[in-house]
């Protein structure tokens, strides 16, 4: 048997950074089918699917090589995690792609994202804006999550919010200023971009 088939993630980890690429490779072949068959069902092609899946270790491999790998157990999640926003920034790209209309028309209507029905890749990508956002908002304040929570997701007014948090309306309103120079600043801190 394989000594590698007893070792945790994180010791396979601890040799591939200390130069044994073999534990990697041992790694790589412990969840590539989880992972592969995740990329392909989500973008349900194989040429793509095979591309995303290299870039996943690409990423991986640069991310182990630089440090940025603290998930201590959880290295299956933080590949699956890789992909996915590869996957993401797949579409994003896609779609911010000009379609050029051969008629005689500036702007062909019916080429145009805007009257188009949504499709997986804006679901996925929708889906992921809001984690993302969720993600923010559970790192604030106390005082200015529950402002961000009961004026976003329970549609309260500020009025309502000052009367329900026993603070003045402009306490309530100050609070969710914080809040979005604070979410501002921690998208700019983990380079993230929240638009479709």
């Amino acid at each position: 048997m394989n000594r590698l088939t007893l070792l945790s993630e994180d010791e396979l980890i601890k040799m591939f950074i200390s130069g044994d690429e073999g534990s990697l490779q041992f790694l790589i072949e412990r969840h590539k089918n989880r992972i592969y068959s995740y990329i392909l069902m989500m973008v349900k092609n194989q040429e793509l699917a095979e591309d995303i899946f290299q870039d996943t270790f690409v990423k991986v491999i640069t991310n182990l090589k630089l440090g940025r790998y603290t998930e201590n157990g959880r290295f299956a999640s933080w590949v699956m995690r890789i992909s996915h926003n590869l996957i993401i920034d797949y579409y994003r790209k896609q779609k911010n792609m000009q379609v050029v209309s051969n008629d005689s028309n500036d702007y062909d209507l019916l080429n145009s994202p805007k009257y188009s029905d949504s499709n997986i890749e804006d679901k996925l990508v929708f889906s992921q804006i809001l984690k993302e956002v969720g993600d923010l908002v559970d790192y604030l304040p106390d005082n200015q999550k529950q402002v961000v929570q009961m004026r976003h997701f329970m549609g309260l007014s500020f009025k309502e919010i000052a009367e329900e948090t026993g603070v003045s309306i402009n306490t309530a309103l100050g609070r969710m200023r914080y809040a979005l120079i604070n979410m501002r600043n921690m998208m700019e801190e983990k380079n993230l971009s929240l638009t479709l």
